[in-house]
Parts: structure tokens; sequence; C-alpha cells
């Protein structure tokens, strides 16, 4: 998580020091190298995992889960940042916020929500991860919404088996059947990659 040093503010602004992120969005860094190995997509995967687990023990939602809100440090690790949209998630929810791609079907439905729809988010982060574009993306807003709502997506056959089960598993439309962030960080996929040590500099360099 991206950490806050200190602020200051005048008459119309508040300014926030924060910690400097010296490789930017991840967003760019995926543009690219248009998408990343499963090798590099697990281990980012697993730190956002780790940083949102940690949001919601302190009941935080973030619900704006997206490359351009993860930061990449000189040490090659993650940053969330953007808390723009997050919550106190002891109250369920039921404001539509966040980014088009990213929606969940509650939030499509303008339903009640909960940290659940930070699963989905990571859902869809990794596949954006490993193949280069959101799963629902389509050319027109409708077609987006309806998509998400009929949970209407693709793998690439360049995919491999345990990427998919991931996937699969946080995005689901029920609520309560995602896969939670503890399940993410045990998963075999994952650990498969993260066992293999740290390799960010594939993706900085």
């Amino acid at each position: 998580i991206l950490r806050m040093f200190n602020y200051f503010h005048d008459e119309k602004k508040v300014y926030l020091i924060l910690e400097y992120a010296l490789h930017g969005e991840l967003f760019k860094v995926l543009q690219r190298h248009r998408r990343f190995t499963e090798l590099t997509g697990a281990q980012y995967i697993f730190q956002v995992s780790d940083a949102l687990n940690y949001c919601h023990s302190k009941n935080v939602i973030h619900r704006d889960i997206k490359p351009e809100n993860i930061l990449l440090c000189d040490d090659g690790k993650i940053r969330i940042a953007d808390f723009g949209w997050a919550v106190h998630a002891k109250n369920r929810r039921q404001t539509m916020c966040g980014t088009l791609d990213y929606l969940p079907p509650e939030m499509v439905l303008k339903q009640h929500h909960d940290e659940k729809v930070d699963y989905w988010s990571v859902g869809v982060l990794c596949y954006e991860f490993l193949v280069g574009k959101p799963p629902f993306e389509t050319k027109t807003q409708q077609d987006t919404y309806t998509r998400i709502m009929k949970v209407q997506y693709s793998f690439p056959s360049f995919m491999s088996a345990g990427a998919r089960d991931v996937i699969s598993k946080l995005l689901v439309k029920e609520p309560a059947r995602r896969m939670n962030f503890e399940q993410v960080m045990k998963h075999p996929w994952i650990l498969e990659h993260c066992n293999k040590g740290l390799k960010f500099w594939l993706v900085v360099t």
C-alpha cells in the first residue's frame, strides 16, 4: 500500500506527501509489454491480494482496483494507490463506483455490496495482466454491462489451466461463492510461481 508521509493545505487545496513510485502506473508497464508472463502476473496478484486482504482486515474496501491504481517501485514491488472510492465495510454499500470494465454484477445492478467486490476486481486484473485487456471489454457501455451480468468471457489458448482456475473462481456472479484472498494466496498456481523467486526485473527493464 502506498505510504502517506504527511499532508498540508491552503485555502483551496489539500496536499498529500506520498511515497515515490519510480516506475509509475503498472498500466503503462503493461502497455509497454502488452501482457505479462504468468510468472510475473502471479507474483503481482499475490502482492495485490495480500495488500487488499490487509485492507479488509481493517474494514476497508478499495472498490477501484485496476492497473492504473497500482504503482511500481524501484524494488520491483507494487503499491496500491488511489483510495478515492474506498469505504469502511461495516455497513453494506449500494453506490455504483469504480471503472466500467472492473465493475462486478452487483454494482451493475446497483445492489448492496461488500468487500467481495474487490475479489471480482482482482479476477479481472489477473485476466488483464495475462491477456493484455479486460475480459468483458466491448465497444459500448451497454454491451460491457451485458457481458458482466452474464459473466461472459473466454480464455485464450495460451493461458494455463492454473491461471484459468484462479480467474474463474474470482469471476463468479454470486459474491459469496468467490474465492477470497487467503485462498488466492494459497492457490497452487500462485504458489508455483512465487516459489520460483521474485523476477520483477523482467517487466521493469
